[in-house]
């Protein structure tokens, strides 16, 4: 007998007969001889719904509030889906953040969970229940009702696998795995049957939405074992995993692209010691992520800093340091919001050479202007003009061949 955690996505659990398709599921699971723990999103758009709402009773929601309204959608599909398999004759019993203890910080709507509670769902399990979660949602020490942010629910799922020491992790989606690229929009996408943790990182980190980042952190801190499946087939998905000797043998594993970026330029930066500081610390403050940072050459004791910060917080940035720039002494800041970041990510490289250079002469090839450039051991991103995001990543899938291996 395994114990498997099993987390559906809202596509998934989008009405009853799609819940009627998720408990056969779980009842083939559990009469395989598993235990199961199941975490389930809300309704697709369910969600967008209630943000709505919360935006239509305010300009600017209490985050604790909005919190406490947007954590609802779960609420239904649980208990739902409990209901469904008791009439199927299963035992089953559904838990929201707080009746199971997911401990996470206070940061509301983008909450990071301490601690998973795990003694109420190992003695459920113990007497025969399927046990179904609300993910997305947990609770901080003042039982204050938090969220996890967009893709929440794949973190609470890695999670409560990691605390209960599950076998593995599966995750069901709308995809049926992990491909080279985004087969909406390269036809030539292929499914990788096997990929690395630190693949599969920075992957979703350069904006590839299968899986939420900070559950990929999770799940490599704690050697989960996660299956990337589709809910609506019976076909094989993609595990990952730990790197293994034959990962290396690829050069790159995949090409992504994150439209979601906004580029910002601080002009005429005095170049002295705790300016960098100064303008970065106000917007760590309000849990704005800062991605690609760029420094120019200092000219006559000044430089210019180019950064991209999610497109969802530049309205925030830019009240930060329209106040923050005069303060510094800085001429002026430049706002971009059309632009995207495209990456090729590949454990190979790391034993590679000229990746780099093949990268920037492919895009070259197709006339791309390359904004920004950052790397990492096993990843180079690249900003482009948002209007040659799918260009770019149909070019360079060509140029590394992602289309021909087996």
């Amino acid at each position: 007998m395994a114990l498997i955690v099993q987390k559906y996505g809202g596509t998934s659990v989008a009405n009853l007969d799609k819940l009627r398709n998720v408990a056969e599921r779980v009842v083939k699971t559990r009469e395989d001889g598993n235990d199961v723990v199941v975490v389930l999103s809300a309704m697709a758009g369910e969600t967008d719904r209630l943000i709505q709402l919360a935006h239509g009773a305010s300009d600017k929601p209490v985050e604790r509030e909005y919190d406490a309204l947007i954590s609802t959608g779960e609420q239904i599909t649980v208990s739902l889906l409990a209901m469904i398999l008791g009439k199927m004759g299963y035992k089953a019993k559904s838990y929201l953040g707080h009746q199971v203890r997911i401990v996470t910080d206070a940061a509301h709507t983008r909450a990071r969970i301490i601690d998973v509670e795990t003694h109420k769902i190992s003695a459920e399990l113990g007497k025969g229940h399927i046990i179904v979660m609300a993910g997305f949602q947990g609770v901080d020490k003042d039982n204050n009702i938090t969220t996890l942010g967009r893709g929440g629910s794949d973190t609470s799922a890695v999670a409560v696998a990691a605390a209960l020491k599950a076998d593995y992790c599966e995750i069901f989606t709308d995809v049926d795995g992990v491909y080279t690229t985004d087969p909406n929009i390269y036809d030539k996408a292929r499914k990788l049957h096997k990929i690395s943790y630190e693949e599969m990182l920075e992957l979703a980190s350069a904006g590839a939405k299968v899986l939420q980042h900070r559950s990929v952190e999770l799940a490599k801190i704690y050697e989960v074992p996660v299956y990337v499946k589709s809910s609506f087939n019976n076909g094989g998905g993609t595990l990952v995993t730990k790197e293994d000797k034959d990962m290396e043998k690829e050069i790159v594993s995949g090409v992504t692209y994150d439209r979601d970026q906004a580029k910002i330029t601080v002009v005429q930066v005095p170049d002295r010691p705790g300016i960098a500081s100064r303008l970065f610390t106000p917007l760590s403050d309000r849990n704005i992520v800062v991605d690609m940072i760029i420094q120019n050459a200092s000219v006559e004791g000044f430089t210019d800093l180019t950064f991209t910060v999610p497109k969802k917080d530049m309205k925030q940035a830019q009240l930060i340091l329209d106040k923050v720039a005069p303060e510094i002494g800085a001429t002026r800041i430049d706002y971009d919001e059309q632009i995207s970041k495209v990456s090729i990510v590949g454990v190979g490289m790391k034993s590679h050479a000229g990746v780099a250079s093949r990268m920037f002469a492919a895009l070259a090839s197709e006339g791309i202007n390359i904004l920004m450039i950052s790397t990492s051991e096993i990843k180079i991103s690249c900003v482009v003009e948002s209007k040659y995001t799918e260009l770019a990543v149909r070019v360079l899938h060509d140029s590394f061949g992602l289309d021909q291996r087996s």
